[in-house]
């Protein structure tokens, strides 16, 4: 039964993505969040998981269940999905032959990837007329596709690394003259990219032609469109926004830390599996440089439409001291190794103090902004 002067929110985890894992794991550390005090005495939550092959489930796993997987096994699972009728504004909960509404005064979508922060599941809130965590449909459509992103920031004159792209039919029907066109605006290394994924799923830096074929063929399984990027030498930084863009002083940066990664590049098994990577905050750069770098980051934030928060990852040449923004995460990873955590409890923001202000954040957001 719902608590009476609680807001009652739905957290969705899991997802048919590539990051079905870390979403796991993300949504645990909100959970112990949530259920503890102080959020305890504000929030009443339901988690709704959604497995590998798309099921929605109501489920009371306990965090650490959800961290590990072993929550999809909980015969207490029991269908349940938002209703995209504004006059249920809830959670259709079916159990034992019967349909019960459950009422949601706020969602918070903890899904990394695809079909969940790439403006999928953010739609589904918007018919149902339920406020969310995060960045609205447009804003997360936009900053999942790398090469929307990028074309919104040349137009908006947030400075980044040179780049070009392709769709499949091109990078299979013409691969020679793809590379053709790679090496002469690009030229070695480069990175070859899915224009829709995240964590550097299927990501990889080519040497030369033969690793660029490679690398085509492999983001072409995550994707039906590439990204090339020139790669740069230098700090790879990151900041973590947040704020509503109602007026450009309701949104703030912290100033960025830096990943010391353990491989050529920040791969998945560097963010999540092997621990060599390493995190310096705030990052190796003299004062001016953070407050540049946290400028850029709020002028990138403002530009690709972001709302709630979003990881906003820069490179800071080495010979130019050029601060080039790689890319914007609009639901980063909140493990105990995440940056953008970090960064705002550096900040001196803790993490149920974060859940709460994102919550927060979501409730008063102005409607149809963006």
């Amino acid at each position: 039964m719902p608590v009476p002067g609680k807001t009652r929110v739905a957290l969705f985890f899991g997802g048919v993505s590539s990051e079905h894992e870390i979403s796991c794991v993300s949504a645990a550390a909100w959970l112990r969040a949530l259920r503890a005090r102080p959020c305890a005495e504000k929030y009443e939550v339901t988690a709704v998981g959604i497995t590998k092959a798309g099921r929605w489930l109501r489920t009371f796993a306990a965090p650490e269940a959800v961290e590990s997987g072993a929550w999809e096994q909980d015969a207490a699972n029991a269908p349940c999905t938002p209703s995209p009728d504004r006059g249920d504004h809830g959670l259709l909960l079916r159990e034992g032959g019967a349909v019960t509404l459950l009422p949601v005064d706020v969602a918070v979508p903890i899904l990394h990837g695809k079909n969940g922060e790439d403006g999928t599941i953010q739609g589904l809130f918007e018919l149902g007329g339920i406020p969310y965590v995060g960045c609205g449909v447009l804003g997360s459509a936009v900053c999942m596709d790398k090469a929307v992103a990028n074309t919104l920031m040349d137009a908006a004159g947030v400075p980044h690394c040179r780049w070009c792209w392709a769709v499949r039919t091109e990078a299979e029907d013409q691969p020679d003259a793809l590379c053709d066109r790679v090496e002469n605006r690009l030229g070695y290394p480069v990175f070859v990219k899915p224009a829709n994924a995240g964590s550097s799923v299927g990501v990889s830096r080519a040497g030369d032609r033969a690793a660029l074929k490679r690398a085509i063929v492999l983001a072409l399984k995550e994707d039906d469109k590439l990204v090339f990027e020139e790669a740069v030498t230098g700090q790879e930084v990151e900041c973590a926004a947040i704020g509503n863009p109602d007026a450009p002083l309701t949104v703030s940066a912290t100033r960025p830390g830096e990943i010391l990664a353990g491989d050529t590049f920040y791969t998945y098994d560097d963010k999540y599996k092997n621990g060599v990577s390493q995190t310096v905050i705030p990052a190796r750069l003299s004062p001016q440089k953070l407050d540049e770098v946290r400028a850029a980051a709020i002028h990138a934030y403002t530009a690709l439409g972001c709302t709630g928060l979003a990881r906003c990852d820069f490179f800071v040449e080495k010979d130019t001291g050029r601060v080039l923004c790689n890319e914007l995460n609009t639901m980063p990873g909140f493990t105990s190794i995440s940056m953008y955590p970090k960064l705002m409890e550096a900040a001196g923001l803790s993490f149920p103090a974060l859940v709460d202000r994102l919550i927060g954040l979501a409730l008063s957001k102005r409607k149809g902004a963006y």
